[in-house]
């Protein structure tokens, strides 16, 4: 293992051969702070709660009533009213409560260790998305209305997605952690984007699925359900268990593992099955509880430090601790009505998750900093670059990239060629050069209605909204240094998407343009300030993203719950990204933004490209790193703001674009243009798709690229040999 730099700087000087020792605080035989006075603290905070858990709730049962039951005092336990809510209500909620928030942070330690990131959840390897479309496929193609029914489909969605996620990521790679990371989201995507088709056509499955997906422990009754799941949770629990000595050994890296006797391919597959059926039992008990795992993964290694073992136990107890008491939460701050599990764990977790990021002593910093500074990876050596193509007029001279250019003219192609084709697709029959006519106004007045009204507005709105989703996800992954990282991840999209809806609400303007750069700007500017700024520590602005994100996301999801059917069904399509309705009006601002930011991307892009390399690189180049990042995260906010103004969050563009146009371009160049063109590209093709799939029925475009990009990115990503890294 090599030695830090911060560990250089804090290596205390030599004593003298004669001199005492210096004092030194209590430590662990392994020079790590010891962890049990956190674990006791733990477990009476657990047992406070769980006391708490039993003492409250909608009957008229005290604490003193309860521990009668508990103790049989005086044959408590022959009443039957007694019997009823503490024994049949109370104590299976609680411990359950118990049990999910356990596996819930064991199962996010885990991952997060597997992954070697920090900022890994549990719903990274599809569970979650594949267990809302076991329950949607139930609800809406069997019938299934009981909670016993959720549980089964939901724990055999979950199931079949991590199975797919690890058949997947073991393919030609040894289920490496970035090809374990990449599987999980491309096939969560494609669940997801499943799950969204079902309930857009049945009102049905999205009334009940809008209820479920929030997260409750209020469908809890008896022991049945829970001694159901309970051989599958002891199993992950088990399991878990075994991979601690395994998992630490990898920590050091795969050669290292292997000169230990350890297999790191069978240990990432152990830790993804536990993390599948931990996840899975959790899941079809409470429903998706989100942001959960990340967070007790999150606190216990501030405590903990990286060692796997003490990371599992902190977190299992961190997690009960706090769904315990946002569950006890849940049943008091809207009585007599419960609130929303998931969204009381986010305003309890993203306060916390916070504070720990910006606390100097948060042991995951070291983690955020090596990420950081570590250029990306490349599997083998690429091959020598082709001859540039330079023009020169004079004192003047343009290089161009005889890659890039080729890639430029072959999308720009393409994108012109997707243009006719959605000019000309559609529900009435039109013909090609009836078509041409109606572009330029002549011909039979209803074809020029048609066209230009409707098809070519709507063409060139999602051109726009392409190309602004493409740029800005280009300029996240590059600021970021990460291929998975979105405008998402700075909570743009739950920003834009709350503005949006509040307009909706108050002004009775949805979809003007300016909303939702508004609330992207807004939401920036919170993740921005919460987390001290960008500085050097661009990592904390991701977790601040995050914590941002899952609260906003929850409170989005219980404003949707609260409205009516008709309402909420309209509001969740576009919420899934929809260009049905958007037109010349709409589409001119972005338009008009686009001629400003694109100039001033390519601009960027060559100092953005020497911000691969590591800070002191960049400043000895003549690059300021801070300036360029605070401009990159500008513009990105700015294009996505724009973009979820027009059509909404479309899902999946601002993640394949880059790319896609990256494989095209080659790995020299910062594929800014290339981003743009592909992104257009992209939902030109999915809102065409969209609209003649079905005859009748329209796709939103959000749910198309969702659909469709899962496998697209599968194969660019994963289609090669190596790390996709």
């Amino acid at each position: 293992m090599t030695l830090s730099q911060a560990d250089v700087h804090e290596a205390p000087p030599a004593a003298a051969p004669d001199s005492p020792p210096p004092a030194r605080p209590s430590r662990g035989s392994d020079g790590t702070r010891p962890i049990w006075p956190a674990v006791t603290a733990a477990v009476l905070l657990l047992i406070a709660l769980a006391a708490l858990s039993l003492s409250v709730g909608a009957g008229e049962v005290g604490p003193g009533r309860v521990l009668d039951y508990l103790l049989n005092h005086d044959g408590a336990r022959a009443d039957s009213r007694l019997a009823l809510v503490v024994g049949d209500l109370r104590m299976p909620r609680t411990v359950t409560a118990l049990l999910v928030g356990a596996a819930l942070g064991v199962a996010g330690a885990q991952l997060q260790s597997v992954t070697r990131n920090p900022l890994a959840e549990t719903g990274l390897l599809g569970v979650n998305a594949g267990a809302s479309l076991g329950v949607v496929v139930g609800i809406a193609l069997l019938g299934v209305q009981t909670s016993f029914g959720y549980l089964a489909f939901a724990f055999g969605g979950a199931v079949l997605a991590s199975t797919v996620v690890l058949l997947v990521a073991s393919t030609r790679g040894g289920g490496s952690p970035m090809r374990l990371v990449l599987a999980g989201s491309a096939v969560a995507a494609i669940f997801r984007g499943l799950t969204d088709v079902l309930i857009v056509n049945s009102p049905e499955a999205y009334e009940r699925y809008r209820v479920w997906v929030l997260g409750s422990l209020a469908g809890v009754e008896g022991w049945t359900t829970l001694r159901q799941l309970a051989p599958v949770l002891g199993a992950g629990f088990l399991l878990a268990a075994l991979t601690t000595r395994p998992l630490t050994a990898l920590a050091l890296g795969d050669d290292l593992a292997r000169g230990l006797g350890h297999r790191p391919g069978a240990t990432r597959a152990a830790v993804a099955f536990a993390v599948t059926l931990l996840t899975a039992s959790a899941v079809a008990l409470a429903g998706p509880v989100a942001f959960l795992g990340l967070l007790s993964g999150f606190l216990a290694r501030t405590i903990a430090g990286p060692r796997v073992g003490r990371l599992t136990l902190l977190a299992a107890l961190f997690g009960a601790a706090v769904l315990t008491g946002a569950d006890v939460l849940a049943r008091v701050v809207a009585r007599p009505f419960e609130a929303p599990v998931s969204v009381i764990v986010a305003l309890i977790g993203a306060p916390a998750l916070i504070a720990i990021v910006r606390s100097k002593r948060s042991a995951a910093l070291a983690i955020g900093d090596q990420a950081e500074s570590t250029p990306p990876a490349r599997s083998g050596e690429p091959a020598p670059p082709r001859p540039d193509v330079t023009l020169r007029y004079g004192a003047w001279s343009l290089l161009l990239p005889h890659r890039a250019l080729l890639a430029s003219l072959g999308l720009t192609a393409a994108l012109l060629a997707a243009v006719v084709v959605a000019a000309h697709a559609g529900q009435s029959e039109l013909g090609l050069g009836r078509t041409f006519q109606a572009v330029f106004g002549y011909g039979d007045r209803l074809d020029v209605l048609l066209v230009q009204k409707f098809r070519l507005g709507r063409i060139v709105a999602g051109l726009a909204a392409g190309a602004a989703l493409g740029l800005a996800g280009c300029l996240t992954q590059t600021l970021a240094r990460n291929r998975l990282a979105t405008p998402e991840l700075l909570g743009v999209n739950d920003g834009a998407t709350a503005a949006v809806l509040i307009s909706a609400s108050t002004a009775g303007t949805f979809g003007a343009w300016w909303a939702g750069p508004l609330g992207a700007l807004v939401a920036v500017l919170v993740v921005t300030l919460a987390s001290g700024g960008l500085g050097a520590r661009g990592y904390r602005v991701l977790v601040v993203g995050l914590a941002m994100s899952a609260l906003a996301s929850s409170i989005i999801q219980v404003a949707m719950a609260r409205r009516s059917l008709n309402s909420a069904g309209s509001l969740y399509i576009w919420t899934n990204g929809s260009l049905n309705g958007r037109d010349f009006a709409v589409a001119t601002p972005v338009l008009i933004g686009l001629s400003v930011l694109v100039p001033l991307a390519l601009v960027v892009a060559r100092r953005l490209a020497v911000l691969r390399f590591d800070d002191s690189v960049a400043s000895a180049l003549g690059v300021d790193p801070g300036r360029v990042r605070l401009a990159c995260l500008l513009l990105a906010v700015a294009l996505a703001g724009l973009a979820v103004g027009v059509c909404g969050p479309v899902g999946f563009v601002a993640l394949a674009a880059p790319v896609i146009a990256g494989r095209l371009a080659g790995p020299a160049r910062v594929p800014v243009l290339g981003s743009a063109l592909t992104g257009a590209l992209l939902v030109v093709l999915a809102d065409t798709l969209g609209r003649v799939l079905f005859a009748g029925v329209e796709i939103p475009v959000g749910i198309v690229t969702t659909v469709l990009g899962g496998p697209f990115l599968l194969w660019v990503l994963l289609g090669r040999k190596g790390s996709p890294a």
